[in-house]
């Protein structure tokens, strides 16, 4: 049996002013990861006194900073919220003209660095994909993440998760260096869940290029 004191009646309020409620918890919202690969704007390619694969490496030339600009723009209309950049000055330099368009903030990403002619497709990848699993996870939190690379790390990246051998040799056909990609531009990767595959497409390019009939690939 429970007393009850004899000066509280049934019929009196109760002051619960003091009693404890739980804290609502708000739902984590998961987007999906939307990752935007891009590769540095031009450089000045004619430098024949330093090392293109190993930091510093050449900076950009003006027409590489009105592409990066470009860069700048689309990567505001996609709704980017930061980017994570090689170190390199071309990489470096592209990613902060971005990011100033953008109004966004810029991180330097050592594993995101330059392919050097010392390494192989396997050391890419492995240092690479720590990388972007955590753009992809800043992504599904915070919305997309672009990482400013190179077209050496941005091959082997899109080879390893699986796109399409003749779409990217349609692409590398076009472009120097037999890059997938030319100078300041962006490959899109959109993951629904962590562990689902990525569905990849080349988003954006400051200047024309010819279209892959399957503009999407589902892989």
């Amino acid at each position: 049996m429970i007393a009850i004191a004899s000066d509280v009646t049934l019929n009196d309020s109760i002051d619960d002013s003091t009693a404890v409620h739980p804290t609502p918890v708000r739902p984590v919202i998961v987007r999906p990861a939307i990752v935007y690969l891009a590769r540095h704007a031009t450089p000045d390619w004619n430098r024949k006194d330093i090392r293109y694969d190993v930091a510093p490496g050449p900076d950009l030339i003006p027409q590489g900073e009105q592409e990066a600009e470009k860069l700048g723009e689309f990567l505001r209309s996609a709704g980017v919220t930061r980017i994570l950049a090689s170190p390199l000055v071309r990489t470096r330099r592209t990613a902060e003209i971005a990011a100033e368009v953008a109004g966004i903030p810029v991180v330097i990403e050592e594993a995101v660095r330059e392919y050097s002619r010392e390494e192989n497709d396997d050391i890419v990848f492995a240092r690479c994909l720590p990388a972007l699993e955590t753009a992809a996870a800043l992504a599904s939190q915070e919305g997309p993440v672009a990482i400013v690379t190179h077209g050496g790390p941005i091959r082997v990246m899109l080879e390893r998760f699986g796109v399409d051998a003749d779409l990217l040799w349609h692409y590398r056909r076009q472009f120097d260096h037999q890059n997938p990609l030319p100078p300041a531009a962006a490959w899109e990767l959109v993951r629904q869940e962590n562990g689902q595959p990525w569905r990849m497409r080349l988003a954006f390019a400051p200047t024309s290029f010819v279209e892959h009939p399957s503009v999407i690939q589902y892989v």
